[in-house]
This record gives C-alpha cells, structure tokens and sequence, in this order.
C-alpha cells in the first residue's frame, strides 16, 4: 500500500459522499440469536442454548445497500420480499439507512428469505435458513427492468449481488447488464458459482478462488495459476477486471491487458467472516466509481474487508473508520 501513499486513498474515500448506486439481487434478514451454553440436552446430544438476546441484520444485497449508504452514497435497492412480517421488518430496515426501496417488489407467493444464526460464547452453534429460491418471472421481472430503465441515468454504478435465490436470473441480467453499459456505467457483479455465464459484458467480478476455480475448470493452487483463471474468465465473458477474492490470503487484481497484481491480505483478528463479501464488492465499486484505479480500489476494499471481520454479525464499515485504518496501513 505504502506506494500510493494514505492521501491517495483518501481523496477517493472522501469522494465517496454522494455517489449514486444501484443494487440488484437477493435481499435476505439475518436473524442473530445470542446466548449461552451450560449443558447438553437429554433428548439429544446437541447443546442447549441459554437465550440472552436477539436481533436482526440486512443480508445479501441489503448489506450491499447498508454498506454503501454507511459509506456515504445514496442507495437504491431493487429485489424481493414477501408480504409478511420479516419483509416489514427488512424494509423498515432499509429505510432506516435511507436506502430507497422503492425498486424493492412485495410478493405475497414466496416468503422474505430469513437465516437465523444461534450464537453461543462467538460461536454459530447453528443456522437455519428459510427460503423459496425458484427464478422470478412474469410481472416481477418485468416490474424490475421498467425500474431500472426509467432510473439508470440517476446511478454512477450498478451493483448485482447473486446469492442463488431466485432474483439474478440470466433473463434479467441480458437485459440489464448492457443496458447500463450503453449508459457508461460500471457494472460489478459478486457471482454465484454456477451463474458465471449470466455476467457476460460486466464491467468487474468478484468470485473467490473457489467460484473461479470452478468456473475456469482447474484448480487455483497459486498465483499462476490465479492469474491464469482471471484472464480466462475476462476473455470468455468479455469483462474488463477480475478481483479475485483469497479469504486469508488476501486478493488479486486481473485486468485485460495488464500484469496482475496481488494484493496482501490485512491483519486482523478474525471474529466472523459472514457478509465480507458483501462489503468488498460495496467498497471496490464505490471506489471506482469515485476515481480510484482497479489497484488502489482493490487496496481500500481490503481495507475495509479486514475491518468488518472483526465485528460480530454482518458488519459495516464508516467512512472516518476506512481512513484511520488505511491510514494505519500505509505508515506500517
């Protein structure tokens, strides 16, 4: 990091006010359950977990949304819930963080996504998901499309966050993908592992090495290896940047026509890597879209990655928060 130095980093960081995003994809609540275990049950060998409190989170692309709009940019939020509590709860959620949700559709045949994480002494003794996954379609998927079409000129950045659960389908993305790239947006993708051909003509993808290593069809065993995956992934789907994420190992940044470029993971003691995702592809985007180059917006991503995995639950990351420790990181 220290070549670029902390004023580089900061003049995108404080550029980040203002900007305009649009996020797509699954929106799901977690519910955190937090207690504490004394004994194992007699009906079963299983802990019995002591309740002490509860609560919930913004996940998938509603943690996008949150850690954008904690960042400082103005949010719109386009996806699914069902007309029942959970979907209330999620939506007063989002308006809280003064998201707009006005892209986001109420469908009372599925239910809001809900995943409920019991956690005793910081550990997730379980969690229980509660989903209908089936692809939108019909009035839903037309709903989506009028949505962004009448609004796409407002945004400077378009984020698809693809959790599997029905909402990125390829019939939707065929249509928005080059329509935000007609209208020189940046269009950056956090993919689901079996959706790679559903991205085609994105602007960035953000697979760890599994997904990509999937993907390409061999293993990703070092950096060669890494940096041939990227490159197969932007020639095959016509993209522009791969980050490829390495969880402990850090990232690496593969650009069309560029040598690529490994990025140091950040250290920092791990409490819970749920929703880590979500911040790097929030973060790299924003980035980007405020004139960071794809290096030094992959070196603010990880930042602010190394920051949200030392909180509990699916954590955000403030503006002044990011600063101090890039700050801390380029005078190390």
């Amino acid at each position: 990091m220290k070549e670029y130095g902390f004023r580089a980093f900061d003049r995108v960081v404080k550029d980040f006010s203002g900007k305009r995003l649009l996020v797509i994809g699954d929106l799901l609540l977690d519910q955190f359950i937090w207690g504490e275990v004394s004994r194992i049950s007699p009906e079963a060998p299983v802990p019995v977990v002591w309740v002490k409190s509860e609560g919930f989170m913004p996940g998938g692309a509603c943690n996008v949304a949150s850690n954008l709009s904690r960042l400082g940019a103005r949010v719109s939020l386009v996806g699914i819930v069902g007309n029942d509590n959970n979907g209330s709860i999620l939506k007063g959620l989002m308006s809280e963080k003064d998201i707009d949700t006005e892209g986001m559709i109420v469908d009372g045949n599925r239910p809001t996504i809900l995943k409920t994480r019991v956690i005793a002494h910081h550990q997730q003794v379980v969690r229980i998901d509660r989903e209908d996954t089936s692809d939108f379609s019909g009035d839903d998927l037309a709903h989506v499309k009028d949505y962004v079409r009448s609004r796409i000129r407002e945004f400077d950045g378009v984020v698809i966050e693809d959790y599997g659960k029905g909402v990125v389908t390829a019939e939707l993305l065929k249509s928005i993908i080059p329509m935000a790239k007609r209208h020189g947006k940046i269009v950056a993708v956090d993919p689901k592992e079996n959706h790679f051909s559903y991205y085609r003509g994105a602007s960035v993808i953000t697979p760890n090495h599994h997904e990509a290593s999937k993907a390409v069809g061999f293993a990703i065993t070092d950096s060669d290896s890494m940096a041939r995956a990227g490159e197969a992934l932007i020639k095959k789907l016509k993209l522009e940047v791969v980050l490829l994420t390495l969880g402990e190992h850090g990232m690496m940044v593969i650009q069309k026509g560029e040598e690529p470029k490994r990025i140091p993971t950040i250290a920092q003691e791990v409490f819970d890597v749920s929703g880590a995702g979500d911040t790097v592809i929030a973060v790299y985007t924003l980035s980007l879209v405020s004139g960071a180059s794809p290096i030094v917006a992959a070196h603010i991503a990880n930042c602010a990655a190394g920051i949200v995995v030392g909180k509990i639950g699916t954590a955000t990351v403030a503006s002044d928060e990011l600063s101090r420790k890039l700050k801390e990181e380029t005078s190390r």
